[in-house]
């Protein structure tokens, strides 16, 4: 797109400099479906001459294209294609921001594997790019109630889940990008079906905060699952009884976050290191799982 960003290796590595200039627009195909890429190169694509095209393999989490509708901007999906254009205007605006549900995610399944639990979550965030863990859970058999409220922007409503038995399923192809955050607490959820859980196709796992493929194996094998590592994911044997122990987030804090909620099932003290990683995106994490537990 004509940018120039100098830096160790030729822009390779860090520390990296860009320096302004006139961008142009570009027909880019992602090589794989990753959200965080796509909207780097729409933002580029609002500043650059011409008309923008990304092609993804997948449909991606559609925040940024939403945001860009309510604050007066155009942008276009075509099949696989979204479309933008440079030199646009927007105005400002009234912007409700709804609960992350990747963030929920960790509490949805305290409230399916703890007994006798109940958890009514308020406010969370139920954009469809984004709902795959709810999809995952309700196919698993968890005992699940979702309510939608009206909204003008990104879809909110309450979510209430209860103790549930569940069965092991199989989860790839385009539901993929819908959870791939939520997989750390998928695989955890999995340890407690009844049969096996798949997980393939998620190869981005592995340049995430850590190779989150290698993380949740290790660290779940420490507390007595049985799980596999595959070349796109893993296999999950259910029914296990988890143990204590002592485990890392690696400092990436969905493993965190997910070793916290498997103590609450585990059969003895669970000791998490580098737990400040959490803090990253849930600073009260602990202070909101505390007042759940009675």
């Amino acid at each position: 797109m004509g940018a120039q960003i100098s830096g160790r290796e030729d822009g390779r590595f860090t520390p990296l400099a860009v320096q302004g200039t006139t961008l142009t627009a570009m027909h880019y195909e992602l090589p794989m479906a990753s959200a965080q890429v796509k909207s780097a190169i729409i933002f580029a694509g609002l500043q650059a001459n011409g008309e923008t095209v990304i092609t993804e393999p997948l449909p991606t989490r559609d925040h940024t294209e939403k945001m860009i509708e309510q604050f007066g901007g155009k942008i276009t999906r075509r099949d696989n294609e979204i479309i933008v254009t440079g030199g646009q205007s927007f105005k400002g605006t009234d912007i409700y921001v709804p609960g992350d549900i990747s963030s929920a995610a960790f509490f949805l399944v305290a409230g399916a594997i703890a007994p006798n639990s109940e958890i009514t979550l308020k406010n969370v965030g139920l954009n469809p790019t984004r709902t795959g863990i709810i999809d995952v859970m309700e196919k698993m058999g968890a005992n699940m109630e979702v309510i939608l409220e009206e909204s003008k922007g990104e879809e909110i409503g309450t979510v209430i889940i209860r103790t549930s038995e569940l069965h092991g399923v199989e989860i790839g192809g385009d539901l993929i990008p819908r959870l791939i955050d939520e997989i750390p607490i998928i695989a955890l959820l999995a340890t407690q079906a009844s049969g096996k859980t798949v997980i393939k196709d998620a190869e981005e796992l592995k340049v995430k905060e850590t190779n989150r493929i290698d993380a949740v194996v290790n660290e779940l094998t420490k507390l007595g699952a049985k799980v596999e590592a595959t070349e796109d994911g893993m296999i999950i044997h259910g029914n296990q009884s988890l143990t204590g122990g002592h485990v890392t987030s690696y400092g990436d804090h969905r493993i965190g976050m997910m070793l916290a909620v498997a103590s609450l099932i585990a059969s003895g003290s669970v000791t998490i290191e580098n737990i400040e990683a959490i803090a990253v995106s849930y600073p009260q994490f602990f202070e909101d799982l505390t007042s759940l537990i009675q």
